[in-house]
């Protein structure tokens, strides 16, 4: 087992240390360094942080429809904003007082 690891190890390092044994391997590291640097790391967190907000006010927007088709006037039913963090959301208090549920029975 130990001895496939070693293997495996060797394997990747070769593949991270060829592309720099030629001076035009190790300039096309460079470039890609640059690249990377300089395009791919400076659009990835907005990226993230939309896809974020997006995803959020899809779930909000599905627990504002919920509760305007329920018909009910009690809000903290759907989202509890006294509640830290995901706590608050409906589904999620609905999952912890089945646990307490489960966790509590006599």
């Amino acid at each position: 087992m130990a001895q496939a690891v070693g293997q495996l190890l060797k394997v990747v390092h070769s593949a991270v240390v060829s592309p720099q044994a030629t001076s035009s391997g190790f300039c096309n590291i460079i470039k890609l360094g640059t690249l990377c640097r300089t395009v791919v790391w400076p659009i990835l967190p907005p990226l993230i942080l939309y896809q974020y907000i997006r995803e959020t006010d899809k779930d909000m927007f599905a627990t504002e429809l919920l509760y305007y088709k329920s018909g009910t006037n009690d809000s903290k039913a759907f989202y509890d904003s006294s509640k830290p963090g995901l706590a608050a959301h409906w589904r999620v208090q609905q999952d912890l007082e089945t646990i307490r549920a489960a966790a509590n029975a006599e």
